[in-house]
């Protein structure tokens, strides 16, 4: 007879619902529909009534009233959460319980809370992309993944924003269950067992963040001219640097080498493009600066997961915006740069 997995989801008062709600559908789904042996508990810090952020009370236990080694599986769910605002409370009892847990995971900005305790030192993680910049910062000794729906690394899980909850706690039903259960489950949601492409092609803004510096000019205009020369001799010639210097200095100022950095500017032009106009794809490639379509289909692959016309079914606008989808103020803004106006270079 297959062992009782019991399932205690950690909340804090401003957690997210659906961080929580997502989660505990899939397994609670699983033991409706499979006959999975899956119970699920609520805990906090406290115990009682604990207030999400959108105003629902949810009924928990406290923490310190169960067993750590009597769970299979403890999630930590997000919310408004990240260093600075972690209940220490969770952390310590993270600290002093883990290794009597087989498996551990968070959603979203649940990760914060996994960090602080130290449990995702030296290993890889994800949490929401507009949070992994802050994660990352915050903690130089974890690998954050950026593009990924959820990761594991051993009997650590992370996901990514919100919803990527379902798609984790679906891998874990898969891992106890197998495959066939966690289909019917996805199905039953009407969800996929595993979405096509990453978090990355959901993201608004470009993750290369850039200082103010004597490079901010030539950073301005690679974002303008997308699709001009980008020899890494001929911006150095631009910036009046010898390559050495030019390599040296890019670097610390966008944190990325100048071709990876480049890739990320032409990846966002088409993007916007793709979202913001009807322009064949094609023509999006050169605008971009990809010269031909299949190197942007390897692109979007790489880093998205996804084909350009799949990007484009999925975040095409309506109707194309007023302001034209390389207007440097909306990508000088996206790429961190303080000041809008337009670069000349000599």
């Amino acid at each position: 007879m297959t062992r009782e997995r019991r399932i205690g989801l950690i909340v804090f008062d401003g957690c997210d619902l659906l961080d929580l709600a997502g989660p505990a559908d899939v397994f609670a789904t699983a033991a409706r529909k499979g006959g999975a042996p899956y119970t699920i508990d609520y805990l906090s810090p406290a115990g009682g009534l604990v207030p999400t952020w959108e105003g629902l009370k949810l009924e928990t236990a406290p923490l310190s009233s169960l067993r750590a080694d009597s769970f299979d599986t403890i999630i930590v769910v997000g919310g408004l959460v990240d260093d600075a605002n972690c209940d220490l409370r969770i952390v310590d009892w993270l600290e002093r319980n883990h290794q009597d847990v087989r498996r551990l995971g968070s959603v979203c900005t649940g990760a914060f809370l996994l960090a602080r305790a130290g449990l995702l030192e030296g290993k890889r993680a994800t949490t929401h992309w507009e949070d992994c910049a802050a994660l990352q910062a915050h903690f130089p000794a974890i690998e954050v993944d950026r593009n990924s729906i959820f990761v594991r690394d051993g009997a650590i899980w992370t996901s990514a924003g919100i919803t990527a909850g379902i798609d984790m706690a679906l891998a874990m039903v898969e891992e106890d269950h197998g495959r066939e259960l966690a289909l019917a489950v996805a199905r039953n949601l009407v969800v996929f067992l595993k979405r096509p492409g990453g978090q990355s092609q959901f993201s608004t803004h470009l993750e290369c963040q850039v200082m103010e510096g004597p490079l901010t000019p030539l950073l301005k205009w690679i974002i303008e001219h997308p699709e001009a020369d980008m020899r890494a001799e001929a911006l150095a010639e631009r910036a009046n640097m010898s390559l050495r210097s030019f390599y040296r200095a890019f670097e610390d100022a966008t944190g990325a080498p100048p071709a990876q950095w480049i890739e990320t500017v032409r990846l966002a032009t088409a993007k916007r493009l793709l979202e913001q106009t009807e322009e064949r794809v094609d023509q999006i490639a050169r605008k971009a600066g990809f010269v031909t379509y299949e190197k942007m289909r390897r692109c979007f692959a790489r880093h998205l997961g996804v084909t350009p016309a799949a990007y484009r079914e999925r975040f095409a606008l309506p109707s194309p915006r007023a302001a034209g989808p390389t207007d440097p103020t909306l990508l000088h803004k996206a790429f961190g740069l303080a000041d809008p106006v337009h670069a000349t270079l000599q």
